[in-house]
């Protein structure tokens, strides 16, 4: 599938369910390059990507990782799930990000060095954007990376309260522009 049939794609699948979408295109090359980029990926062992759409990170993930690393993808939308699982075939698939720790606990993992998410948060009930970041935050490990990325900085209220939130990267170059939120799992909780 070309670019031009991916967009296309990705366009009617956006206006069958925007708000599970959350955008008309899939991330540009630019935005994906920023989602990677702070990771240390040589030091990373276990990944999560959620909300991976048609790809876009998805492709990086597998450049980068070593080779060894176990890849875990989540996409609720069963047709883009089966396309990613036949480009990336060492990668295993899963359609809800709500049991991130069940898919892990059936994978053998304990705790992951990252997360990384394309998943339209702003655009979810408070119940269910409560209930992945607390996915999110029991399987990171200590001092693991959660990468987002956002059309606006509306999350970034409740990402500051859950993780020590180390950068927010602008990508202009994205349709919609984005917001790239790099966040830490603190080594340990505040006792307050």
């Amino acid at each position: 599938m070309n670019a031009f049939q991916e967009r296309l794609l990705f366009l009617y699948k956006f206006s069958r369910a925007p708000k599970q979408i959350g955008s008309f295109t899939p991330s540009s090359v630019f935005l994906a390059k920023k989602m990677v980029a702070p990771i240390p990926w040589n030091q990373v062992k276990y990944v999560a990507e959620l909300g991976a759409g048609t790809g876009a990170i998805t492709k990086h993930i597998g450049r980068l990782k070593n080779h060894d690393a176990r890849v875990l993808v989540f996409e609720k939308d069963p047709h883009l799930r089966e396309r990613l699982a036949d480009r990336f075939t060492s990668f295993t698939y899963h359609a809800d990000a709500c049991k991130l720790q069940s898919v892990m606990h059936s994978e053998g993992i304990e705790q992951l060095d990252c997360v990384l998410s394309g998943l339209p948060f702003f655009n979810f009930p408070q119940q269910l954007r409560d209930q992945l970041m607390n996915q999110i935050l029991v399987s990171l490990k200590p001092g693991g990376l959660f990468v987002a990325f956002q059309y606006s900085q509306q999350m970034k209220k409740q990402l500051s309260q859950l993780f020590e939130l180390e950068d927010i990267q602008f990508s202009p170059l994205n349709l919609p522009p984005a917001f790239v939120y790099i966040c830490r799992k603190r080594e340990k909780e505040n006792s307050s």
